[in-house]
């Protein structure tokens, strides 16, 4: 068993450096006996209690029971980093060859898409997790290569995208920002976010959806309604109105289609290529695997993915990161300054939805009015409100078949811009109103 882990904390307590764990990225996963995970853990929490200082060489022997003592490390922090990390990577892909899931997935999976997605995805998380950062920065004086090739990059749009909303009102989204979604319970905010989402595939995005509180099955056929609804497979006389929609959404749940829409169903689902330029990747709340819903998996499942556009649903169902400053709230806090920071690392769209402070809004004959949430009705965290780009709000009536999309918050302006839109997701239909400027002119004021 190599000792390089060892080494690297004992340089840690000489040096009393405990910001060099965090400097290279070395977390407990890369530990690799449980002596060195003892150790880790108990330098990491005296740190955390004693204002990031590293405990003496004998707290931690007499603390950590089996813990060896190396007086004098020469060897330098990155040097020693990245020998814990390369080996840190080799035991994480043996731990993924003998674990149940590789086999699972070799049998499940044909050959091409075992060999050309599922491993890479495993490599690639792997990869990303024990990665060593050589440099902090970029230097003004230094860094013009590395300008323009960002700048050509982003000139041949393979970087910094924008990605269209379907809504006038919040009009793009910008990758490397955070957008948040809110709305009182049950108003359609799933189902919106669900709709940008399907709309930046159909630009080609690669979308990733974190359903936290949703099935697997249920946002596909969400989804699927969705863009048949595009193509109005069907017609259906909704209100005395005949329009086109999409396939039957209670069929398509029920697994009870007519037989003519359930041919119909697979054609589509055959053709789906033709439709969707990009793709969509759901994690649903009943996968066997989504079991960790902190920030570190998602960043894993980012880069696996090769995301362009990422949704959150909900916010509050994260596993929150440790609160540091000790106040109410602070956990949420935190896990959105880091969601905010993810977004710029991976040049990602994302887009979390949380809930709106639940009020009366009925009118004076107890009819319930169409209102969009103000700023102050942010629900779990203000926080979220201010790492957002844009703050996006929804409020709809399924029953009248219509709803409103605002923003009440946009840092390249946009504020208090709204949306009146048809929704009726049921039949695939969920699209703004578009008003004719010549309707009411035969009305002569």
């Amino acid at each position: 068993m190599p000792r390089h882990a060892l080494l690297f904390l004992n340089k840690v307590i000489n040096e009393n450096d405990t910001k060099a764990i965090v400097r290279h990225s070395i977390n407990l996963r890369d530990m690799p006996t449980e002596i060195d995970r003892r150790t880790y853990q108990f330098i990491e929490q005296y740190a955390e209690q004693n204002g990031g200082q590293a405990p003496s060489y004998a707290l931690v022997a007499d603390s950590v029971q089996g813990f060896e003592y190396v007086p004098e490390v020469s060897d330098t922090f990155d040097y020693l980093a990245k020998q814990v990390k390369g080996f840190s990577a080799k035991k994480q892909i043996l731990d993924v060859l003998n674990s149940g899931e590789f086999e699972r997935k070799l049998n499940e999976l044909d050959g091409h898409e075992f060999v050309e997605s599922w491993l890479p995805s495993v490599v690639d998380s792997v990869k990303m997790r024990t990665s060593v950062r050589n440099s902090i920065g970029t230097d003004l004086k230094t860094g013009a290569d590395k300008f323009l090739d960002e700048y050509n990059r982003r000139k041949l749009g393979e970087s910094f995208r924008i990605w269209k909303s379907k809504f006038s009102s919040i009009g793009h989204y910008i990758s490397s920002n955070v957008y948040t979604v809110y709305g009182k319970s049950g108003r359609g905010k799933s189902v919106i976010t669900l709709e940008e989402a399907l709309y930046a595939a159909q630009q080609g995005a690669n979308v990733l959806v974190w359903a936290m509180e949703m099935p697997t099955y249920e946002v596909m056929v969400r989804a699927y309604v969705s863009l048949s609804g595009d193509l109005e497979v069907a017609k259906k006389v909704v209100e005395g109105v005949e329009m086109g929609v999409g396939f039957d959404s209670d069929g398509l749940r029920a697994g009870q289609l007519d037989e003519q829409f359930e041919q119909a169903f697979k054609e589509f689902l055959r053709n789906i290529n033709d439709y969707l330029d990009g793709n969509l990747i759901v994690r649903g709340v009943d996968d066997d695997d989504f079991t960790d819903r902190s920030l570190r998996a998602l960043e894993a499942d980012i880069e696996a993915t090769n995301a362009d556009f990422v949704v959150i649903d909900p916010f509050y169902y994260m596993a929150y990161e440790k609160n540091t400053s000790k106040t109410a709230g602070g956990d949420a806090a935190e896990t959105s300054k880091r969601l905010r920071a993810l977004a710029g690392r991976t040049q990602t769209v994302i887009v979390a939805i949380t809930q709106a402070e639940e009020g009366d809004e009925k009118d004076e004959e107890g009819k319930r009015e169409l209102k969009l949430p103000e700023r102050k009705d942010v629900k779990k965290t203000k926080q979220l409100l201010e790492d957002a780009y844009q703050l996006i709000a929804v409020d709809t009536d399924y029953k009248d078949g219509r709803g409103l999309v605002g923003v009440n918050k946009g840092r390249d302006g946009g504020e208090g811009n709204v949306s009146e839109i048809q929704y009726l997701p049921q039949y695939g239909i969920v699209k703004e109103l578009t008003f004719n400027e010549n309707d009411g002119e035969e009305f002569d004021f």
